[in-house]
């Protein structure tokens, strides 16, 4: 199972959880492996150049196999993949130090109003979920940031923490992650409701911004997959999701779960290439 970043975030999770629970279902050892680098390119190239075989699997998180051929030309596309099933849907959260003023999701907007492009965001790269969130926010409140790139989720957060930025992205699984660790105050989540894992963390639409972002990982593999090895490892995946012990597992990893099957699963992605073909028409995010 090919993890297309670095061990020990969000996804990596996700996978190593998930390849435990799907061994039992498919009596074969899985071996995870981590392909990071370029945004999650490297790894989804080596799962697109795999045989096709039921072998080679690996993780398919948005908005990266939409985002990557909108703004540059891999060897891949969507249409190199066969999508098996969607399992995590992690929406995108914006964050602050304790300490700051801004305490809500209107509180930031009007902060980003007073002073176009001042209030320093923190994101995971152009074209990551979190850069992608912020976009979003932009375009729907009409307002500008000041985008500032990291590695990754965790060193955001703790530039935010040292007070380097005044907000970051992460996704809520990591959110709640690092709020265990040390005060952190979560906006809002960048859904249509709250989450059932953070019922006291108000959606953006409860703010007046109708947005969804952040990240749906699913399992994935080369394109021509045979039909029949495409439906077993999709009923697999869709047992290991009713197992009560993955649940709960899940949810003590925080990973807010939600089951696609196939056809769910790519009508979900192409509804995201769509509006994110449509936002990047309006605001690239490499320019």
């Amino acid at each position: 199972m090919i993890v297309p970043f670095a061990a020990g975030g969000g996804t990596d999770i996700s996978a190593r959880t998930l390849a435990r629970y799907l061994e039992a279902e498919l009596g074969q050892p899985i071996v995870v492996v981590n392909r990071g680098g370029a945004g999650g390119e490297i790894g989804l190239s080596a799962i697109a150049d795999a045989r096709p075989d039921g072998y080679t699997l690996g993780i398919i998180n948005t908005p990266g196999v939409v985002t990557i051929p909108i703004e540059r030309s891999p060897r891949w596309s969507m249409d190199s993949f066969a999508f098996i099933a969607g399992v995590v849907e992690d929406p995108a959260t914006f964050a602050v130090h304790p300490d700051s003023p801004i305490r809500t999701i209107a509180d930031l907007v009007a902060a980003a109003r007073a002073a176009p492009g001042q209030v320093t965001l923190g994101t995971q790269g152009v074209g990551s979920a979190g850069h992608i969130a912020m976009l979003l926010l932009e375009q729907a409140a009409g307002v500008r940031f000041e985008p500032v790139a990291y590695a990754g989720a965790a060193p955001a957060a703790l530039a935010m923490l040292q007070k380097q930025i005044q907000v970051t992205t992460a996704n809520l699984g990591e959110s709640l992650t690092f709020a265990q660790q040390q005060p952190y105050r979560t906006l809002g989540v960048m859904a249509a409701e709250r989450s059932s894992m953070a019922p006291d963390v108000p959606s953006f639409k409860e703010a007046g911004y109708d947005l969804r972002g952040g990240s749906l990982r699913g399992i994935g593999a080369p394109r021509g997959l045979p039909p029949e090895v495409a439906q077993k490892l999709s009923g697999a995946v869709s047992r290991v999701l009713a197992n009560a012990d993955f649940v709960a597992t899940s949810e003590r990893t925080f990973q807010p779960l939600r089951f696609l099957p196939p056809v769910d699963y790519v009508a979900y992605l192409r509804e995201v290439d769509a509006a994110h073909r449509a936002l990047w028409r309006i605001r690239p995010w490499n320019g």
